[in-house]
């Protein structure tokens, strides 16, 4: 067997105001790496529909690339918490095997207050959507998840908000909140996490 079919397909999910192809950098790495690596668009990508129906999105996606199989996937900022409720809400913890975010909002940022759109509001630390989400979290205990943030975040505030109380947490002290996909030490935590046995 090869080195490429013993790697799950890859999905890699962007944030807000993002395309796929924020992740060329990275994404280029790891095909390099052996893996087939997918990026899609999300659809509007500003937050004017909820997040909830991003997943669904997603959802759908991922029935296009895979027959069932079991499917990895890395995701930036807001694209943590659509794939969070892929996961959580729409059957994907049947079949995503390591669940990878980077700088996601998992407990909200303040950053969302500046707008009213309902993928933001969905975004802020007081937000039903969110506190829904982490009701169950634990679920997640059942992938192999590994949450990769910086302490220097602008984007995530407080930028601890990219904590989860399980799984791997790697923090990559990038300056920026974009520069977390092209830092060479979060590619690299991204390659090791991915090559995990699952549990």
């Amino acid at each position: 067997m090869s080195k490429l079919n013993q790697k799950n397909k890859l999905v890699l999910v962007h944030g807000i105001n993002d395309t796929g192809a924020v992740f060329d950098k990275m994404a280029t790495f790891l095909r390099n790496e052996g893996w087939l690596v997918y990026a899609l668009d999300l659809v509007p990508n500003n937050g004017d529909v909820g997040l909830d129906k991003l997943a669904q999105q997603l959802g759908k996606y991922i029935g296009t690339i895979s027959e069932g199989e079991a499917i990895d996937i890395v995701a930036f900022s807001m694209g943590g918490i659509v794939s969070r409720y892929y996961i959580q809400r729409l059957g994907g913890i049947n079949q995503v095997q390591r669940f990878i975010t980077i700088s996601s909002p998992h407990n909200g940022t303040v950053m969302a207050y500046a707008s009213q759109s309902p993928g933001c509001v969905q975004m802020r630390p007081d937000d039903l959507f969110l506190k829904d989400l982490n009701s169950d979290a634990k679920m997640l205990k059942q992938l192999n998840f590994t949450s990769i943030w910086t302490p220097y975040d602008l984007m995530i505030l407080p930028a601890k908000s990219s904590q989860m109380p399980f799984g791997r947490e790697v923090i990559v002290p990038a300056l920026v909140h974009p520069w977390m996909l092209t830092d060479m030490r979060t590619m690299k935590t991204v390659a090791e996490a991915l090559v995990e046995p699952f549990n």
